[in-house]
């Protein structure tokens, strides 16, 4: 039977600990307000069930999904359209309202630029004093098609994907085939001088930096490398086959380096028969190449699993203002049996043969 695949790897700083967690749906009042990372909202009439998967010292997720199939991930570029200081939506922010507030992907797409447009992106996307900021784009995903979402400030275009496969890699990557954008794109880049308004305009080639950074730069080769691993398997993709993408060390997919590694790493099976439920694996561990990847199934009284929950904190120095002051322990019980794991392994390599 068809079935949609969805998989991310967050590659994230490399002592960041992620956390999954599980959120109820809810019915909220009026005028209520929900606390994101680091603005206040307007909150939702309603809000669906979600798992996510996010770096515990934040409100939105890398990666997650929602009771209705839809699947969203998010990773960081650099544009053209200044970053700004000023503390607003986080990328990983958006996921978790796109999932919340979405019954498809579409709808998930929809809620996210609405909400890009008003409140605009931007704060630290590190756990540390000196900030890391970056701009964002998405992959979005449900049952029945998938689409890729990139932004450069408030402006964005999105491409929807019906057939085939599609990966997203640290840089802008929708070209020509834009099926929806900002009203005002590309008056915005013929402001600029960054377009002429002369033949076809790909988003990719006009908001580009120039000069991309060394981050990205190395990226370009894991986007290729992504590519052609879906295409060697095309036809005969599992959710498997996306595991062993995941944990490829050698294409970059899988980061394991001095500043960042791949911090936790989801696999979702979307089946288009809507009586097949969804199966969401998430790893919950760093470096999927030496990790488990287990099942998530949204099914009524679902079981707490604190195991993969990380600490709460009274005096948080994520949410106190100088923020990031000081640092906390956020390892959660699974975090801590696999670095300890992991350490045993290590230790008790074989040493190489004696000449």
């Amino acid at each position: 039977a068809p079935v949609v695949i969805f998989g991310k790897n967050a590659d994230r700083p490399r002592h960041e600990v992620q956390e999954v967690v599980y959120v109820p749906a809810a019915v909220h009042q009026p005028g209520d307000k929900v606390q994101c990372t680091y603005l206040e909202i307007e909150q939702a009439e309603r809000t669906h069930a979600v798992v996510l998967s996010r770096p515990a010292w934040l409100w939105g997720a890398e990666m997650g999904a929602n009771e209705h199939g839809v699947c969203v991930g998010n990773e960081g570029v650099w544009t053209r359209e200044p970053l700004g200081e000023d503390e607003a939506l986080l990328g990983m922010d958006l996921v978790r309202l796109g999932l919340e507030r979405g019954s498809s992907a579409r709808e998930a797409l929809e809620v996210m630029v609405a909400l890009l447009e008003r409140y605009g992106q931007g704060g630290s996307c590190k756990e540390e004093p000196v900030p890391f900021v970056y701009h964002n784009t998405f992959l979005l995903a449900d049952r029945v098609e998938a689409w890729v979402l990139e932004t450069a400030g408030r402006y964005w275009a999105a491409q929807q994907i019906q057939e085939g496969s599609r990966n997203i890699s640290n840089q802008l990557s929708i070209g020509r085939e834009i099926t929806a954008e900002h009203a005002g794109l590309r008056q915005r880049a013929r402001s600029q001088g960054w377009w002429s308004g002369d033949g076809e305009f790909s988003f990719a080639d006009v908001f580009s930096l120039t000069h991309q950074p060394a981050r990205m730069e190395a990226a370009k080769a894991r986007y290729h490398a992504g590519k052609e691993l879906l295409r060697q398997h095309a036809g005969h993709i599992t959710a498997e086959t996306f595991m062993a993408i995941l944990r490829d060390k050698a294409s970059g997919i899988c980061v394991d380096s001095e500043g960042f590694r791949t911090a936790g790493s989801m696999v979702s099976v979307l089946p288009q028969d809507p009586t097949l439920p969804c199966v969401h694996f998430f790893t919950a561990t760093p470096d999927p190449s030496r990790s488990v990847f287990k099942p998530f199934v949204f099914v009524a009284g679902l079981k707490p699993t604190p195991q993969v929950r990380s600490p709460t904190f009274r005096d948080d120095p994520a949410k106190q203002i100088p923020r990031f002051q000081s640092t906390v322990d956020r390892r959660h019980e699974l975090y801590r049996r696999h670095q300890a794991a992991l350490e045993l392994m290590e230790r008790d390599q074989p040493s190489p043969p004696e000449p």
